[in-house]
Parts: structure tokens; C-alpha cells; sequence
């Protein structure tokens, strides 16, 4: 069946679903998007995001009785191959981009295979590559290597190589999670110069703000399946999180009076040239200390020379009121320190390793037994204890880390660090690629952390997680803390002016 391609959705999804292996990650599903509109697709994590879009492109094959139409026809079977020929493109968060090649290579990458290097690649390509970058209105320097880039120009050259395969509809996974708020705001104008000119965008994203700042609707799916489309002219964060989540979200404030309690951390005047200067600050007992500021201000430089992995060039950092000089991770940890990285896939987890061996690897020399091998009860011990005291949804403590959801990884990272018995722990972007439900459950926990005396830093670019959950509020810009807030005298609009003025 064919429908008249001019008035047609580029895309139709009608009752798909998908089963893996008995369980159902998509349940009769209705999906569409219209030509030159900037549709959002939200859910948490597992929700069955990244599977209806697998369809789309063919990755997976739909269960029996759905139907998808494409342009305005009934497509019966497609492929990755097929997709790409019928205009899909998508954009996932890695980029599946060549670092070591240059930007027109990058852009024109799945035209060159099979021709180069038997034709002149300047000759044949970079005239149409430069136009591609003209419709986008960004000026790249064809011939730099992809590498040089920052990580937001190479969402451009992502975005350019679809359109480049004459893309009539784009993904985008999560493209600004890496992103400055500068960098996110000439993104979305890309965004919306191709929706000017006519083509289709699905965005995902877990950042409620520019979903609803960037599209005309947003379909919201929750366990597999549809729970509704709506406009978001009128939506509200609040509501769109309680859509996703099926419950309600409590955003309030929850700072604390801190200042009678003992310092653990102090930090006077430290210092590393061409990263941060004359920082100074103090995390009591029980307190949790919001640090924010753009991304690039210097935050995470400062975590990393509060727990040894980058030396200061000057200052003091005392723990407990005695000055301390760690030469490493280690150091730190044996001194009380624990550290959550805001790369949990590089620095945070192993991820081919099972969720009781990331666990149990920061104390290994706490569970060994007779002849210095790991006692196999005693890591079981610790596992469960910890496992169960931050509620950690898996399924064997054995299986992969990998097979876990972004918000029960990061409760193996925290884990893995309250395991340590830490009496300072630093969060450093804990929620970046969790969803809002399970956002939610982190902060209860670090709440709970903080009541029981734990000393917090709490960095984050999200104005909204250092007003609800941390009890002081620093402004960081340009390497040096510039303001601190009372969450209680200061609200998301005059802090986001702060930071993004």
C-alpha cells in the first residue's frame, strides 16, 4: 500500500513490536514523524528507545503484525544498507567517526569506500563536502585532521556526512551529553536549519530542557511501551519526568545548614597553571558542597587534583585539618577519599568484567583470605552488602557490568567506592547518560550518604541537581570559584544567568 508521499509522515511506525528471548522491549507501538519536524523521543533507560530506532534502520527485524511506512510507502523488509538508500540516517553517540582522518574524509567516508584511493579524493569530493558544510552554515577546515576537533565540531561532521548521503531522516542519540551549554545551543541550530529544510529529526535526549526547547513533540515511552505523544508548547520538565517515569518527582530543595559541623576537606588557594587558580574551599561533615560553572571552567581539573591524579603547582589541601600531598589515586583512597568519575565507561567501570569483580576492586586487600588469594565468601559478602544497601537492579552478581542500565552502572561505581569507607567522596557529573527516574534514586542515596556524616563535592553542569540536592552552591568559570549560593535564596533562573551570561 502507497499513500500520497507529499502529505505522508516520513516515517509511520504502526503496532511494532520486538521480543528477545521471551521478554518484550517493545509492545505494539505507534511512531511518526512528519517531514522538517524536530520530534523527541524520551524514556528512561530501557525503555525501548534505542530498539525502535534499531528497527528503523534495520539492525533488528520487527515481531509479525506491525507495519512501518517510509515517505509514504509500506516497507516489508529493510536493511542497514536499505535504510541508508532510503534517506535514514543515524547519528548514535559514539559517531562511529576516523579520528585520524581529516574532516572531508570523515564527511565523505562511505563514498570514498571502494573508489580511493584509485581517483583523486580533492578532486571528486570536497566541492560537494564544502557545500554540505554551507547548508549546515559552519565553516570546518576540510583538511583537519578529525582528532583536532572538539568533541562538538565532530557532531558536525557526523551530521554533515548524512546529509551528504542525501539523509532525509536523522537520529541523533544523545548528541549534546558531551556538550558545553554553548556548544549544545549551535547544535540545536544545526538542528533546526535542518528541519528548515525539510528533513526529519528524531532527537533523544536525557536532558528535559532542550527536548522541550528543540521540538514540536515528544513521544514518551515507558517499559516498552507507548504512554503517549503530546506538544511540548505548555510541557514543563516536571511533567515530562513524571510521564517517563510514572511517578511523581519530587524538585525541592533539600539544603541543609552544614556550617557548625567539622571540616573534612579544605582547600586553600590551589593552583595549576592553564587549568584552575587560587581555589578555595571547605567540605564539612555531612555536608554536600555543589560545585558548577560550564563545562571547560576547570571543575573536573580540580577533582582531579583533590584526589592525586594531576599535582598542584601551588596551595594547600588539608583533610581533617592535616595538610595532605597525594602522589596518587591510591594515596587518596588510603587516605579517605573516594572519586566518581564522570567517564563511568572508561575510568568508572570494566566494563567486559562482572558487577562483583567491579565491585570489589577498589578493596581487594580487604577480602583476601589464606595465601593471599581473593576469599570467594568474603567478596560474596561484600557484593551483597553493597549491592543491596544502594538497591542495584541485576540479575547475577556473575554477569557482565556491561548488561546493566546507566543508573544501576552508576550505583556500581558508587559502590565500588563506599566500599573504600571513604570520609569524602567526589561526585563529578554522577548523572551524565542516566535517565530521570533513575537520576532520582542517586540523589536519595547521596542524601542518605551525607545524613550519615559523609563529606560531598557534588560537581555537575546542571544547575537544577546542585540547587535540589546539595546544601552550598559554588560558581565556577574560568578555572576560579566566582559565587556561592544559598539553594534556599537562589532559584534555577537567577543561577543559569550566572553561568551562562
Amino acid at each position: 500500500m502507497t499513500t500520497d508521499p507529499d502529505t505522508a509522515p516520513a516515517l509511520r511506525l504502526r503496532n511494532v513490536s520486538k521480543t528477545f528471548g521471551g521478554v518484550k522491549a517493545l509492545q505494539s507501538v505507534d511512531f511518526e514523524v512528519h517531514a522538517g519536524e524536530v520530534h523527541c523521543l524520551a524514556g528512561e533507560n530501557g525503555c525501548g528507545k534505542s530498539t525502535l530506532i534499531k528497527i528503523v534502520t534495520g539492525v533488528y527485524t520487527p515481531d509479525p503484525g506491525g507495519t512501518i511506512e517510509l515517505f509514504g510507502e509500506r516497507i516489508a523488509s529493510i536493511s542497514p544498507t536499505k535504510a541508508r538508500a532510503l534517506g535514514i540516517a543515524v547519528i548514535w553517540q559514539d559517531l562511529a567517526l576516523f579520528p585520524h582522518m581529516t574532516v572531508a574524509e570523515n564527511i565523505a567516508f562511505d563514498e570514498m569506500v571502494g573508489v580511493l584511493p584509485r581517483l583523486s579524493f580533492g578532486s571528486r569530493y570536497k566541492g560537494r563536502v564544502r557545500a554540505v558544510l554551507d547548508r549546515l552554515n559552519v565553516p570546518l577546515n576540510l583538511d583537519t585532521r578529525l582528532g583536532d576537533l572538539p568533541i562538538a565540531q565532530r557532531q558536525i561532521v557526523a551530521i554533515a556526512r548524512a546529509l551528504l548521503g542525501e539523509a532525509r531522516l536523522v537520529f541523533m542519540d544523545e548528541p549534546t551529553a558531551s556538550l558545553t551549554q554553548s556548544e549544545t545551543n549551535a547544535l540545536l541550530d544545526v538542528v533546526r536549519t535542518l528541519s528548515a529544510q525539510g528533513i526529519a529529526v528524531v532527537f533523544v535526549s536525557h536532558r528535559l530542557a532542550e527536548v522541550i526547547d528543540i521540538s514540536e513533540r515528544v513521544t514518551v515511552l515507558r517499559d516498552g511501551e507507548l504512554v503517549g505523544v503530546y506538544p511540548t508548547e505548555g510541557m514543563t520538565q516536571f511533567r515530562l519526568g513524571e510521564l517517563m517515569t510514572g511517578a511523581q518527582l519530587e524538585n525541592v530543595v533539600r539544603a541543609q545548614d552544614r556550617s557548625g559541623a567539622r571540616p573534612v576537606l579544605e582547600v586553600e588557594g590551589l593552583t595549576r597553571h592553564d587549568e584552575f587558580d587560587n581555589v578555595s574551599l571547605t567540605v564539612r561533615q555531612g555536608e554536600v558542597l555543589g560545585l558548577t560553572g560550564l563545562i571547560g571552567a576547570g571543575r573536573s581539573e580540580l577533582a582531579h587534583a583533590l584526589i592525586g591524579m594531576r599535582a598542584p603547582d601551588a596551595g594547600e589541601i588539608r583533610l581533617e585539618g592535616a595538610p595532605v600531598r597525594f602522589s596518587s589515586i591510591r594515596d587518596a583512597i588510603a587516605r579517605g577519599v573516594a572519586y566518581v568519575s564522570e567517564d563511568r565507561l572508561s575510568l568508572g567501570l570494566i566494563q567486559p568484567q562482572s558487577i562483583a569483580d567491579n565491585t570489589a576492586i577498589s578493596v581487594l586487600d580487604r577480602i583476601l583470605g589464606g595465601l593471599g588469594m581473593i576469599s570467594p565468601s568474603r567478596q560474596s559478602e561484600l557484593v551483597r552488602h553493597w549491592i543491596g544497601e544502594l538497591a542495584v537492579k541485576i540479575g547475577k552478581p556473575e554477569d557482565a557490568v556491561s548488561t546493566l542500565s546507566g543508573g544501576n552502572q552508576q550505583r556500581v561505581v558508587l559502590a565500588k567506592w563506599l566500599a573504600t569507607e571513604p570520609r569524602l567522596l567526589i561526585l563529578d557529573s554522577p548523572t551524565v547518560g542516566v535517565d530521570v527516574g533513575a537520576r532520582a534514586g542517586i540523589f536519595r542515596i547521596v542524601r542518605k550518604l551525607a545524613d550519615e556524616g559523609l563529606a560531598i563535592l557534588l560537581i555537575s553542569d546542571e544547575v537544577t541537581e546542585v540547587l535540589f540536592n546539595a546544601d552550598r552552591v559554588l560558581h565556577m568559570a574560568d578555572g576560579k570559584i566566582v559565587g556561592e549560593y544559598d539553594p534556599h535564596s537562589t532559584g534555577v533562573p537567577e543561577l543559569e544567568a550566572r553561568i551562562y551570561a
